[in-house]
């Protein structure tokens, strides 16, 4: 038995949570659970939230230098809007469902929330709404049919899955970068964008950090291998320098990613650290309702990468 189905068997209200759920609409139900928290912050006191607060591993502040870590941030914000990624500040909260409508995260990860939203847990959904609302309401009119929108952040990210490292907390920084475009055949978009965002995370790690380990896998994430092998082909021509590490029959599935994923590794001090990971998915598909959309992203560890290089 869950434990909702013994707290509901505790109340004698069996069919409580498929009234809320299915019988009141999200509008009512936000009223009603506003009302709900407001009636049980009445009755908290000062000392009962300094209690609550040394229990809750949501609210801790996160164990790093500040400044260091702002000007890290800094300087990688710069460097993403050199590649012409343009730096965006999100809020930090996101629609309700922003991850698990599109995706495949489980929304028991995500720290939801009322009015509607959930807690920031992944940046790249978010720019994928961003992006997708851009276009959808005409604020964005590409000029030529293999134009692409190019964003980047850097967000503190929340997530429910509790954390058993020292040091490290419930939330995190990553930077990520986007790039949304359309198909335009014989996998241009793919080959380029794929590029684009290799060259960033290499003048990132290698360049300005003079991590000189810095190494990329392609992973297949479909039966058909011919998505890897152009946009292989296509890096080593312009970039002969990159260490490119393929992986065609992955031990785990997938199905967040479509057609390739990517991971970032880099080796510091002798232990191999996977510090950055992207791929193609179809969020700006789903959200557009047009298969021609195509969607990539990379996130970065910022804050790991700020402990290796500290």
């Amino acid at each position: 038995m869950t434990i909702v189905e013994k707290i509901l068997n505790r109340i004698n209200r069996p069919d409580l949570l498929q009234v809320l759920s299915d019988e009141l609409t999200p509008s009512e139900l936000n009223s009603l659970l506003l009302e709900v928290f407001n009636r049980q912050t009445g009755r908290l006191t000062p000392a009962e939230l300094l209690q609550h607060y040394q229990k809750n591993r949501f609210v801790k502040p996160a164990d790093t230098d500040f400044l260091a870590l702002r000007e890290l941030e800094t300087k990688l914000l710069q460097l993403f809007e050199t590649f012409q990624f343009k730096p965006i500040e999100l809020s930090p909260v996101a629609p309700l469902g922003s991850c698990s409508v599109v995706a495949t995260a489980d929304q028991q990860k995500i720290l939801s929330a009322l009015r509607g939203t959930e807690v920031l847990a992944d940046a790249t959904n978010a720019l994928a709404l961003h992006v997708s609302d851009l276009k959808k309401s005409g604020q964005w009119k590409p000029v030529f049919a293999t134009d692409q929108l190019r964003f980047s952040t850097i967000q503190r990210h929340v997530r429910t899955p509790k954390v058993a490292i020292a040091g490290h907390t419930q939330h995190f920084k990553i930077g990520c970068l986007v790039s949304s475009g359309r198909d335009t055949g014989s996998f241009q978009f793919e080959r380029e964008s794929l590029a684009e965002h290799l060259a960033v995370v290499t003048a990132v790690l290698r360049d300005a950090l003079r991590m000189d380990t810095l190494r990329f896998k392609l992973i297949q994430r479909s039966d058909d291998g011919r998505l890897l092998e152009q946009v292989k082909d296509h890096l080593l021509q312009l970039r002969p320098d990159l260490v490119i590490e393929t992986e065609t029959t992955p031990d785990r599935e997938n199905r967040y990613y479509k057609g390739l994923q990517y991971k970032v590794l880099v080796t510091v001090r002798g232990q191999d650290y996977e510090i950055g990971d992207g791929g193609f998915v179809d969020w700006t598909q789903q959200l557009l309702q047009n298969k021609k959309e195509r969607f990539l992203i990379t996130g970065l560890g910022v804050e790991l990468l700020f402990r290796l290089v500290s």
